[in-house]
């Protein structure tokens, strides 16, 4: 609250100051004329703006036209280095012996308004009395020559002359920016344009724009051909560097009060571009500096001309800006020359007496307005303020110092001709016509460093100045950096961020986005109907990363490798496979060795107990058969577990296959004999045969046999082989065994289905069959188990990857291997170790007479 307080008061006594002030300036100080001559022999006719004449509220005047009663003049003193530019330069060539000896050179400065009437009538005034008050057409009573006109900083001040001009063939210097218009040789044959045709300007405002990451900005430009031209090379950079524009204002010829507008949508951007000569620019600056736009950052290629002495204000909308000027080598001798200047010196002057008045209390005489010599000790134009007078040369200087060498030469080879067609004619007095001089400018080329009508396109070395001016009043223009179209890509553009000072309420780096920046990890999507720099951002997909900011696609990565959470980074995935690390792994081994183990136990007790009767009831031999192979089968399911190998892979399924077929044939052979042995207690020849020569023994072999052609054609056709999938299990590369032929596979495993299907038959069939041991009950229940356990597998195998997969099929065989040997063998060892009494001849006997005798009541 307190900072606020001061700030109103402050500005309070900025206006009572200015008050002051404005009571003290001598109405001698607004009494200007538009012209004054500074006397030679050759005079050349300058035509530019000094001070300007603008009307706040446009009250018309009663009897001009065109004119309003609240006109004020504005002083630019700022381009008033303009005519010590050409004053230097005529004192050099004045006092040079080598250059238009024993002749003069002198100029007209005419002050030009935006009036196109007040212009031709000066160009007109000039041509013909060279600054007499009477104009008589077709008659110049001066005795003085006329040579050229210099020009500018305006194109159409330039353009408007030029129209007079050429009908006389009278040669003009313009000193402005280059245009493209007065290039056109057929409407202005006699007009040079002195600066060159420069092409890298946006170019570098558009690295400006990336160096600082502004993607949105706006530009604004003067409602002409040289906006639209600007216009559409900004565009065209702005287009291959990713920038994109926020709006675009063109400035209007006149500031009335329905352009409030104009100033509409400024808030869209904190960075805009302006660009324009001097003279468009004025009004644009002048309501920039009123409205005190402080937040903003202006890229200009030209300094604001603007002079307010009796502003106070503690802020300046053009404190932080950056502009870019060409560059162009300190001349010592310039500066030293405008230490010596004063209204004394120079008495026709009428713009010294002023700044003399106005900045070093100078006085005015009250009968005739001359300057008293009343004034402050040391008073010198190089200790006045910057943003009121620069004594560092300013492009237009440079430029204008030029064309007077250039039209200096240009006299000087016209004389020595002169001399050498005309030997004893007086030197002292040249005679020439005004377009005479258009054969000699044509003729000069680069060899002083100048540039006529454009010839020269450069990609011109740029420095970058920033506005040091906070408090208003400081106006310091610091060089910030560079920039050079002639260099490499990568270093055109040279800064020193550390010395950037920003417009009041940044801290730091202005930003300046239409969106704000999508961090890694994420990439843009563009929006319908917006600009490129306008989009949402969204995270990149699965094993995608990002890993910079904006960034249009993001990159996949490779196959061996993940994305991580926040998807900046890939890293190396991870091997794995059903390990005996694995504490799945480690598991399903233990719980194969052990079964592995219980069936050798089972073997064990088979043997001891041989000769017991529940040992031999039921094809002893068959049943030795069964346990072996199922000990192969319970150990098959190590191969299944640790890093595959090609020999691991094709074993995998070869012993899983033949050991299950040799199991399950060997059931369906006991279910078999059962049946066959019942069948024998009726007479027959066939069965009799079948008993005798032990034919059920045979299935197994015959059966084997049909499961090795198949795995035969299996392995030699599609065998197995190491895969890899990286998809699965996130950051993890899961090492399996492909299968190679899943036609094949299905055909193993629907072959073993189809003998677990045969044994149950057989088996479900005997089992109301009159013995004391009679096996079938337990053969057609542990058949059922075994086909249910892999109809069962087959969907959980389809439906799930990786490591799952492979714990999955070695469950399923030891789950139907334990089937068939806990309900085939599990009741037998019951009988043999729990119930031993069952297992004896008596028991047999007293349980098959019980049989009769139930059978008999019945």
């Amino acid at each position: 609250m307190f900072y606020w307080a001061f700030i109103l008061w402050f500005l309070q006594i900025s206006k009572f100051v200015s008050a002051c002030i404005t009571t003290n300036i001598s109405k001698c100080y607004y009494k200007t004329t538009e012209d004054f001559h500074h006397e030679g022999d050759v005079m050349i006719g300058a035509f530019f703006s000094i001070h300007t004449y603008y009307s706040p509220k446009k009250i018309p005047h009663p009897f001009l036209p065109y004119y309003y009663l609240d006109n004020r003049v504005q002083y630019n003193f700022k381009n008033y280095q303009y005519i010590l530019a050409l004053v230097f330069a005529i004192e050099e060539i004045n006092g040079n012996p080598n250059i238009l000896p024993n002749i003069s050179l002198g100029f007209d400065f005419y002050n030009v308004r935006f009036t196109e009437k007040d212009t031709l009538m000066n160009a007109f005034n000039w041509l013909t009395t060279r600054g007499k008050k009477m104009i008589l057409p077709n008659y110049n009573c001066d005795k003085k020559k006329i040579s050229a006109a210099l020009t500018g900083t305006s194109w159409t001040t330039s353009a408007q002359i030029g129209t007079l001009f050429q009908l006389f063939k009278f040669p003009q210097l313009s000193f402005g920016p280059y245009d493209s218009i007065l290039s056109d040789r057929s409407q202005y044959s006699s007009l040079y344009q002195m600066a060159p045709k420069y092409t890298s300007l946006s170019l570098g405002i558009v690295s400006l724009m990336v160096h600082f990451k502004w993607s949105w900005v706006g530009v604004i430009l003067p409602d002409d051909h040289n906006g639209n031209k600007i216009l559409s090379d900004i565009k065209e950079e702005m287009q291959r560097k990713g920038v994109c524009i926020a709006f675009v204002k063109m400035i209007p010829a006149t500031w009335t009060s329905h352009f409030n507008k104009f100033w509409e949508n400024m808030d869209y951007t904190n960075v805009i571009i302006i660009y324009g000569d001097i003279d468009s620019l004025e009004g644009l600056m002048r309501n920039i500096g009123q409205r005190l736009l402080t937040g903003k950052v202006w890229v200009m290629n030209t300094e604001p001309h603007i002079t307010d002495y009796a502003d106070y204000f503690l802020l300046d909308s053009f404190h932080g800006s950056l502009i870019f000027t060409h560059h162009y080598r300190n001349n010592f001798e310039f500066t030293n020359f405008i230490q010596t200047v004063n209204p004394y010196k120079y008495p026709e002057d009428i713009y010294l007496p002023k700044l003399w008045h106005l900045f070093f209390k100078c006085s005015f005489s009250d009968t005739d307005c001359q300057l008293l010599t009343n004034c402050q000790a040391n008073a010198s134009l190089d200790v006045l303020p910057c943003h009121i007078f620069d004594i560092a040369v300013s492009e237009e200087s440079k430029t204008i110092y030029n064309a007077v060498y250039a039209l200096a030469h240009s006299l000087h080879v016209m004389s020595i001709q002169q001399v050498q067609i005309q030997p004893h004619k007086n030197e002292d007095m040249m005679e020439f016509l005004p377009w005479q001089l258009n054969t000699f400018l044509n003729e000069i080329d680069e060899r002083d460093n100048m540039s006529l009508d454009g010839r020269q396109k450069l990609n011109a070395e740029y420095d970058i100045l920033n506005i040091w001016n906070l408090p208003k009043g400081l106006g310091l223009k610091v060089k910030i950096g560079s920039f050079s179209a002639n260099t490499a890509q990568d270093q055109q553009l040279s800064l020193s961020e550390q010395m950037i000072q920003w417009p009041e309420g940044f801290s730091e780096i202005p930003s300046s986005v239409c969106s704000e920046s999508c961090r890694p990890g994420f990439r843009k999507i563009t929006l319908e109907g917006k600009a490129i720099c306008c989009y949402n951002c969204t995270p990149c997909a699965e094993d995608e990363i990002s890993n910079e900011t904006d960034i249009d696609q993001c990159v996949k990565c490779p196959e061996s490798h993940y994305a991580n959470t926040e998807k900046n980074q890939c890293f190396q995935k991870t091997v794995i496979f059903l390990a005996y690390e694995d504490s799945l792994g480690m598991a399903l081994a233990s719980i194969a060795l052990c079964l592995s183990a219980l069936t050798a136990f089972v073997i064990g007790v088979f043997v001891k107990y041989r000769d017991t009767p529940i040992v031999k009831a039921n094809n002893q031999a068959l049943s030795y058969t069964l346990l072996i192979t199922l000990t192969f089968c319970f150990l098959c399911s190590l191969n299944f577990i640790g890093q595959p190998n090609l020999a691991t892979c094709i074993l995998q399924q070869t012993t899983f296959g033949i050991a299950f077929t040799m199991a399950l044939a060997t059931v369906l052979a006991k279910a078999i004999t059962v049946v066959i042995a019942f069948k024998a207690t009726f007479p027959g020849r066939m069965i009799r045969w079948l008993m005798l020569s032990r034919a059920p023994n045979y299935i197994i072999p015959i059966c084997t046999l049909i499961q090795l052609i198949l795995c035969g054609v299996w392995m030699g056709f599609s065998p197995p082989f190491i895969d890899k999938d990286v998809h699965s299990e996130h950051g993890h590369i899961i090492i399996f065994c492909n299968k190679g032929s899943s036609l094949a596979f299905h055909c193993v495993l629907g072959y073993l289905c189809s003998l677990a299907f045969g044994g149950y038959t057989m088996a479900f069939l005997s089992r109301n069959l009159p013995d004391t041991f009679n096996e079938s009950k337990f053969l057609s229940f542990s058949m059922l188990v075994f086909f249910c356990v892999w109809v069962t597998f087959l969907p959980i195998y389809h439906s799930t990857k990786g490591k799952v997969m492979v714990a999955m099929e070695v469950f399923s065989i030891l789950a139907s291997s334990a089937a068939l040997l806990v309900f085939i063998f599990g009741p037998k060892c019951y009988i043999i170790l729990i119930r031993p009494d069952r297992n004896s001849l008596h028991h047999i006997r007293d349980k098959t007479y019980f049989r009769r005798n139930k059978s008999y009541i019945m």
